[in-house]
Formats: structure tokens, C-alpha cells, sequence
């Protein structure tokens, strides 16, 4: 039996690659508008993750790097600042509810324990979750580095009865589903149409706690789905 379901909050409750993909194509016109820029402001993000994690101010440190390197340190202050601006706008963004969000969480909210699962910038995961409207219907928020295994264990262990009794929902393969299924839990796919690259991966289909479904709407009539052929 399931008792606890946890969600990822960017591109799975509300939306937030598209605010990044507007800011990378402004980026890119400000410099000249090369579209070889793309791929070296991907290679700068990745190779940034491990020092300055993941979200709008690793972002947008990495378009400032981006940007002097392919000027070869000759790129000016304004255009600097106008970078910094970018992200400072990002940062004031308000939040856009993905479809059927407030009814699916709200109804799920009645019989499990709902939890939030997300990466990023503290600070700024913090402002989202409290300008979305949601906070209350969630019984706890983990907002983490990364997500692993482990994350998913020590998550569903601290706000349920474990990973073998929880699911996990997201838009990333790599980041929401894989690492949950090998922490024993279900994992879920609903795929965005802008999911960052770094976040695809092959489907887990071998695994039998693998679902997919095209809509959030579908999720509770998987979960009493599940529920009802485990009873």
C-alpha cells in the first residue's frame, strides 16, 4: 500500500524550463546570437554543477563564464550586468500551476502523506513552493542538492514508512524515477516538453515499479489503481 507520494516541484507542479530556455535565447542575442552559444552555455552548466548546483544562480553564473570565454575576456561590464539582470529576473518570475495541480494534490492529500522532493537553490525553491499556493496541502518539503538513491530512502524513511511504501512523481527519468525505483519505491514519469537534457535517460521499463502517464490528471486513478490490485 502506498502512504506516502512524493512530487517534484519544477516541470511536474509548475513551470520552469520554459523561463530558462527565454533567458539562454535572450542570452544568446545578446552576444551576437551564434547559435553555437547554446551548446557552450550546456558544456559551462554541467561542468558547473558540482560547484554551484542547480537553479537560476548557477544558471546564471554560468552564461557569465560562457559569455568570457567566447569573447576571450574581452566582454564588457554592461553586458555583465545585463546578464545579472537576467537572472535577478528570473529569480522575480511568478509561478504558473502546472494543469490539474491544485486537484490532484489536493485530492491525494485526503489518504497519503504528500511530500515535496525538489533541487535547487534554497532560497529560491522556497519562494516558488510559497508563491504557489500549495504549502499547506504538503505534509513535508525536502529541497535538495541532488537526488539519489539514498536521497529517496532518508526522504520516504523521515515523512512515511519508506521507500517500499511510497512513489515518486516527476518530469525527469534521471533525476525523479531512476534513483526512486532503485531506492525500492514507485516511480512515476510525466513527461514536460521542455525537460532539460541533462535530465533525460532511457525509460526503466524493465523495472516493475515503472509508470508512465501523459497528464497529472491520471495520477489518482493509478495510485487507487495500485492500491486496489495490492490489497
Amino acid at each position: 500500500m502506498i502512504t506516502c507520494i512524493g512530487f517534484d516541484a519544477d516541470d511536474t507542479l509548475w513551470q520552469n524550463e520554459s523561463f530558462f530556455r527565454l533567458t539562454e535565447a535572450r542570452f544568446i542575442d545578446l552576444l551576437g546570437g551564434d547559435p553555437g552559444l547554446t551548446e557552450r552555455l550546456h558544456e559551462a552548466e554541467k561542468r558547473n554543477l558540482g560547484h554551484y548546483g542547480f537553479g537560476v544562480k548557477g544558471f546564471t553564473l554560468s552564461m557569465i563564464e560562457t559569455a568570457i570565454e567566447v569573447t576571450e575576456g574581452r566582454v564588457g561590464a554592461p553586458v555583465i550586468a545585463q546578464i545579472l539582470d537576467m537572472g535577478r529576473e528570473m529569480l522575480r518570475h511568478p509561478i504558473h500551476l502546472l494543469p490539474d495541480v491544485q486537484e490532484v494534490i489536493t485530492g491525494l492529500a485526503k489518504d497519503h502523506r504528500i511530500i515535496v522532493i525538489t533541487k535547487g537553490d534554497l532560497l529560491d525553491q522556497e519562494r516558488k513552493l510559497a508563491q504557489s499556493g500549495l504549502g499547506d496541502l504538503f505534509h513535508g518539503v525536502e529541497i535538495v542538492s541532488d537526488k539519489t538513491a539514498k536521497t529517496y530512502a532518508t526522504a520516504f524513511a523521515r515523512h512515511g514508512a519508506g521507500a517500499d511504501a511510497a512513489m515518486m512523481v516527476g518530469n525527469s527519468l534521471k533525476s525523479d524515477v531512476i534513483p526512486a525505483l532503485e531506492a525500492g519505491a514507485w516511480g512515476v514519469h510525466i513527461p514536460h516538453e521542455h525537460t532539460w537534457a541533462y535530465e533525460r535517460a532511457d525509460p526503466p521499463t524493465t523495472s516493475a515499479r515503472f509508470r508512465a502517464i501523459d497528464r497529472l490528471a491520471e495520477l489518482p486513478a493509478l495510485v487507487n489503481g495500485l492500491f486496489t490490485h495490492n490489497r
